[in-house]
């Protein structure tokens, strides 16, 4: 019997986060659903967001490509929707710094008038072997109320609007939301969650990429009432928006976000983690346990390594319910 698991993010780390658990097979059949974050509007995605209305692609194409199987047409098709046409040339070109996955999938809403119809197509083009969906189907603005946004001012607390903004703002961020402040959940993700077995949350951005999911009311109430089991994988490294923040202070931003949320497992890098007794109390607020485990590429970066998380989930995701 399949292990359905839903996991949660954008970008790079709930790209990392699926490779991983693809290397989870043979040892286990899971059934994955990715639900992506819609905030970005930085690059590509924020181009056709604000010059199509589209939904924005980018993290979505990179979850596509990271479930794409492992077979010769369906790589190539990865890497083709992977592929980022140069910039610099000296004529104003408007494909210019364009991922073409991120134009395919905007192309396939347009015809089919459906993000999820859309979405599905492009994993049958990728032999994907799993589902990818929005948390929402509109897009959705993310703002943070920051201090020290402004380095003249270190003290002021500024609001700041836009993924791209929040996520490269000097300061720290004292509070997120989103816009407008409700948005309606995807119907398939919500579903989706409902009839997990796992939940899963990180790596990535804390405020920008893994944090939304528990804003949208509908999909954060699903997530509460799900009886599956929830995981968080913590991050390697902080990243500009989440400077100053500990390991176990990014445990804490989810509950205070969601207070109602609990957790089974945390699972971290015990180099990235250091001293182990804050961190082991955060996970402990929220009802779970602790699980150190090397996770980092071998060369020491800040970069989960697919091989080495997956074969920490494995036992994790296993377990008898």
């Amino acid at each position: 019997m399949s292990v359905r698991v839903v996991a949660f993010g954008g970008g790079h780390g709930l790209a990392a986060s699926l490779r991983a658990l693809r290397r989870c097979t043979p040892e286990l059949d899971l059934d994955i659903t990715a639900v992506v974050t819609v905030g970005d509007d930085g690059g590509s995605s924020g181009r056709l967001r604000a010059e199509r209305n589209a939904l924005p692609p980018g993290d979505l194409r990179q979850a596509l490509a990271a479930l794409a199987a492992d077979r010769p047409q369906p790589r190539r098709t990865a890497e083709l929707f992977q592929h980022r046409f140069a910039t610099g040339g000296p004529n104003l070109d408007p494909l210019a710094g364009h991922a073409v996955g991120n134009l395919v999938l905007c192309g396939l809403m347009e015809l089919l008038g459906d993000p999820v119809a859309a979405l599905d197509h492009a994993a049958g083009m990728l032999g994907a072997v799993g589902r990818v969906l929005p948390m929402s189907c509109h897009p959705v603005g993310i703002e943070a109320r920051i201090r020290g946004a402004d380095r003249r001012r270190p003290h002021t607390v500024l609001t700041v609007r836009g993924q791209h903004e929040v996520a490269i703002a000097d300061g720290r961020v004292e509070s997120v939301r989103l816009t407008p402040e409700a948005p309606a959940a995807c119907p398939e993700a919500v579903t989706a969650v409902r009839e997990a077995d796992w939940l899963i949350f990180g790596p990535g951005s804390w405020y920008t990429s893994v944090i939304p999911h528990l804003l949208v009311p509908e999909l954060a109430a699903a997530i509460v009432a799900s009886p599956a089991r929830r995981l968080v994988t913590l991050n390697l490294a902080n990243e500009a928006e989440t400077l100053g923040l500990s390991l176990a202070d990014h445990l804490a931003a989810l509950g205070w976000y969601l207070p109602e949320l609990t957790v089974d497992v945390v699972v971290a890098d015990g180099k990235a983690v250091g001293d182990p007794e804050p961190v082991h109390r955060a996970a402990e607020s929220l009802g779970a346990r602790l699980v150190l485990a090397p996770v980092a590429v071998p060369d020491g970066g800040p970069q989960h390594d697919p091989a080495a998380l997956g074969a920490a989930l494995v036992p994790l995701l296993g377990a008898d319910r």
